[in-house]
C-alpha cells in the first residue's frame, strides 16, 4: 500500500481504508473481490471482583457481572459459567451462545485452572487424594493438577486445574479435606489467561486470534472470518483479511 500498489475501487488505497462486502481489490493485477464470511463472535474476558453475583438479576438486588458490560444492540451476553459472590478472577462473556454451551460442556474437557488460598498446609495424602478423586454428592470430583505456588505464615497459595464446572467444585474438593479455603481466584479458561494488567471490575475484548483459538478449543469449528478477499478471475491466488 504504500507504493501504491493497491487500488480499493480503482483508486490508490491508502492506509487505514475501510472495506466491504462487495468492494473491489487489486494488487499489481491480480483482482479480488470482498465477501462476506462467517461472523465471529464477540468475547469478553471480565475481571470478577468479589461480592459480584453471575445473574442477570437479583432480589437482593447486588451487584451483578452484567451491569458492568457494554450494551448490545440485537444481541445479549451469555456468562461461559459462573463464579461464585466470594470468588474472583476470569469470566468469559460472549454473544454466541452455542460457544458458550460447548465451552461449558463437560464432553468438550477444557481446562479451568484456578489459584487457591488454603489456611494450613496441605500433606502428601490429601494432595494425593484430590487428585485421585472423591466423592461428592455421589460423582468422583477430582484435580487433573496441583501444582504448590508457596506463601507466607498459615497461608499457603496452590494452583489447580480441573476440566469440569460443577457447583462449588473447587471449595468442596479442599473441604473433603479438612482444609479452608480462604481466596479463590480463576486465573485462566482454556486458551484464555487472566492478565495481570485487567483490575478487577473491568473488561476487554478478546483479539480475533484469542477468539479464534477458544473456538477451536470448544470443538464448535468455524473459522471466525469477518470478510474474505476472493479471486475475480480463475487461477489468482486469494487471500483473508
Amino acid at each position: 500500500m504504500r507504493d501504491g500498489v493497491v487500488r480499493h475501487n480503482g483508486e490508490v488505497a491508502a492506509l487505514g481504508a475501510q472495506t466491504s462486502a462487495g468492494d473491489r481489490i487489486t494488487v499489481r493485477g491480480y483482482h479480488y473481490r470482498v465477501q462476506a464470511g462467517e461472523k465471529r463472535p464477540r468475547v469478553l474476558m471480565y475481571h470478577k471482583p468479589e461480592g459480584e453475583i453471575t445473574t442477570r438479576k437479583d432480589e437482593q438486588n447486588r451487584q451483578t457481572v452484567f451491569d458492568r458490560l457494554p450494551h448490545l444492540k440485537n444481541a445479549r451476553w451469555v456468562a461461559v459459567g459462573r463464579l461464585d459472590i466470594n470468588t474472583t478472577g476470569l469470566l468469559l462473556l460472549t454473544t454466541d451462545g452455542e460457544l458458550a454451551n460447548a465451552l461449558m460442556h463437560p464432553s468438550s474437557e477444557v481446562e479451568r485452572e484456578y489459584a487457591v488460598r488454603v489456611f494450613g498446609h496441605a500433606s502428601d495424602q490429601q494432595l494425593k487424594a484430590m487428585r485421585d478423586g472423591v466423592d461428592l454428592d455421589g460423582s468422583n470430583a477430582a484435580f487433573d493438577r496441583i501444582v504448590d505456588a508457596g506463601g507466607q505464615g498459615r497461608n499457603r497459595w496452590y494452583h489447580v486445574t480441573l476440566r469440569e464446572g460443577k457447583n462449588r467444585e473447587v471449595r468442596r474438593l479442599w473441604q473433603s479435606q479438612d482444609l479452608t479455603v480462604s481466596r479463590l481466584m480463576r486465573v485462566r479458561y482454556g486458551p484464555v489467561s487472566l492478565p495481570k494488567w485487567l483490575k478487577p471490575g473491568k473488561w476487554r475484548d478478546l483479539s480475533s486470534q484469542a477468539v479464534q483459538s477458544l473456538i477451536e478449543s470448544s470443538g464448535v469449528g468455524g473459522s471466525g472470518s469477518e470478510l474474505l478477499l476472493k479471486p475475480a478471475k480463475p487461477g489468482k491466488k486469494s487471500a483473508k483479511r
